[in-house]
């Protein structure tokens, strides 16, 4: 019986962590301010400054209407040897990826 409650909890302990790791890599902390997934370039760069690159990377089909949006990534830091690298495709926010600097 005490092993079984031990299981859960154990269980239950590693799901909220990796629920928490996961809420992470969708938001990003430029000084006082967050960035979240679905925020417009002129949000992002209100909140986090110019970025030091900026990559135009292609386009994309939309789901919908068929139109082509255009992909560019971001890159920020590096901040304590991470950069940041943020995906907008059609003028919103759709990844935000941390890299070690090489």
């Amino acid at each position: 019986m005490i092993m079984r409650s031990l299981s859960i909890i154990t269980l239950v302990t590693l799901t909220a962590g990796l629920l928490s790791a996961t809420a992470q890599a969708d938001t990003l902390r430029c000084g006082s301010a967050l960035v979240s997934l679905g925020d417009r370039p002129f949000e992002v760069e209100r909140k986090c400054g110019a970025p030091v690159h900026r990559d135009p990377v292609g386009y994309t089909l939309g789901s919908y209407d068929r139109r082509e949006y255009m992909i560019e990534e971001w890159v920020y830091g590096p901040s304590n040897g991470m950069l940041s690298i943020l995906r907008f495709e059609g003028n919103r926010l759709t990844a935000i990826e941390r890299r070690r600097e090489r």
